[in-house]
């Protein structure tokens, strides 16, 4: 986790500054028939890193670890994740390697709860939560394929850091307070709920060595309102006696996911006038005296996302420690998310393998001198899809190059040239363009 400071330059030998070293996360996924001791695991992956780089770029996949006959037979992945750095590359010599081991399980088995009474008829069930386990399998690589401009990733991270500190510390919580909510809000297609459960699933790797595995609770807002009057706040109750009997396994880190929590916490003031029916007021109340009750609990995180944060009750609203907007991708995070997209089709041999330049690079003025390379005009012509998807969700912008594929390039063999399909890209895009400009994917 990226949780140390910024080094600064105090602190100096003859006019040479001491920097302290760089935190850098190292994240190891051993194979599911490994038996190997994790500290065992940790070491070796120390010992390979230091002795093969010279330097760590972050965020990316470390392709070969094959002169590592321990790590070759354990490990069949290994990560360099964020680094506590202003830059994203440092020499191995400046950094601290943190190394996270972790096992996903084999299956995703997911176990489903039905918050009605357990005498009660079978056709009035309905699931509640879902409860996968953590690290799983099916939510890795999630975390590194949303992509956002102004750093929400890092904000999330730090800000467990912050809870988890406060609690080792004992702050008084009648001094210093916080209620382990995070409120994400944004239009639809933006990535909150993925990144809810991307955060679940590498707080599960990262705080492996304080938690032996963690939960994720999904729970299904629309479940919990009753046709009987009166019930709907019984059911939320219900609902949370169960996750509480979660978080008392102190050896699990819980994340519960509220999606749309609009439609659990609508605002009490309309169903004072008459718009609401006044169950919901039963069910906000039951809510926020639960959020309250789990609070003073180390090992959970409440997660919760909104489309429209209008309709939510200021109560819970308040409770919510970070309120942080989702929008919809600038032209930068689209080139992103349409590179991570190209260089996708390339590992799977559906593009032809081309080095892309950075954003910063092919939206330059000194691109243009690049013009005649492939990956010089492979830039330039991402960076102008990029600007004609502005608008577009992240949700649109990865279903863009399956519309590409289906539409304009069909039967031909792969792989097929990048500037090809960057250009059945541009074209599938005008397709979902109205007269209006506006995109219909």
């Amino acid at each position: 986790m990226q949780t140390e400071a910024l080094p600064s330059a105090s602190g100096s030998v003859n006019g040479t500054a001491h920097l302290p070293p760089v935190a850098v996360h190292i994240e190891v996924r051993l194979r599911p028939s490994s038996t190997a001791d994790v500290a065992d695991v940790a070491t070796a992956a120390r010992v390979f890193l230091t002795s093969n780089r010279t330097t760590l770029q972050a965020e990316t996949e470390v392709v070969d670890w094959t002169s590592s006959r321990f790590l070759t037979a354990h490990v069949d992945r290994i990560r360099i994740a964020e680094i506590a750095s202003r830059s994203s590359s440092i020499p191995i010599t400046s950094a601290k390697l943190s190394v996270h081991v972790y096992q996903p399980l084999s299956d995703d088995f997911t176990e489903e709860f039905s918050a009605a009474e357990p005498d009660a008829d079978q056709a009035e069930e309905s699931i509640a939560a879902s409860v996968a386990e953590l690290p799983n399998r099916a939510l890795d690589g999630v975390w590194d394929s949303l992509v956002y401009e102004d750093d929400i990733k890092t904000k999330l991270l730090n800000y467990i850091y912050t809870t988890l500190l406060f609690s080792d510390a004992n702050v008084d919580f009648n001094l210093v307070s916080w209620n382990r909510v995070v409120l994400l809000h944004g239009p639809p297609g933006t990535g909150k709920t993925s990144l809810c459960k991307a955060l679940a699933q590498k707080l599960a790797i990262r705080l492996s060595g304080r938690y032996t595995h963690g939960k994720l609770v999904e729970i299904n807002s629309h479940s919990l309102f009753s046709k009987w009057f009166s019930e709907s706040g019984k059911l939320v109750q219900r609902l949370f006696s169960m996750i509480t009997e979660l978080v008392e396994d102190e050896a699990a880190f819980v994340v519960v996911l509220i999606d749309e929590v609009e439609s659990l916490t609508a605002a009490r003031s309309a169903a004072a006038s008459g718009t609401e029916p006044t169950d919901s007021i039963r069910v906000v109340n039951a809510l926020l005296t639960q959020l309250d009750k789990l609070k003073h609990r180390k090992n959970v995180l409440i997660m919760t996302t909104s489309n429209i944060t209008e309709a939510i009750d200021g109560a819970f609203i308040d409770r919510a420690d970070i309120k942080q907007y989702v929008g919809l991708p600038p032209p930068k995070a689209i080139y992103w998310i349409l590179e991570s997209c190209l260089r996708e089709l390339m590992r799977v041999g559906l593009v032809a393998p081309l080095r892309l330049p950075s954003y910063q690079v092919a939206a330059s003025k000194e691109s243009l001198d690049n013009v005649m390379t492939p990956e010089g005009r492979a830039g330039i012509l991402l960076v102008e899809i990029a600007n004609g998807c502005r608008g577009l969700s992240g949700r649109s912008l990865r279903r863009l190059p399956v519309l590409a594929h289906a539409h304009h390039i069909g039967m031909a063999q792969a792989p097929i040239e990048c500037e090809v399909w960057m250009q059945a890209m541009r074209k599938a895009l005008k397709e979902t363009q109205p007269e209006n400009g506006e995109t219909g994917i």
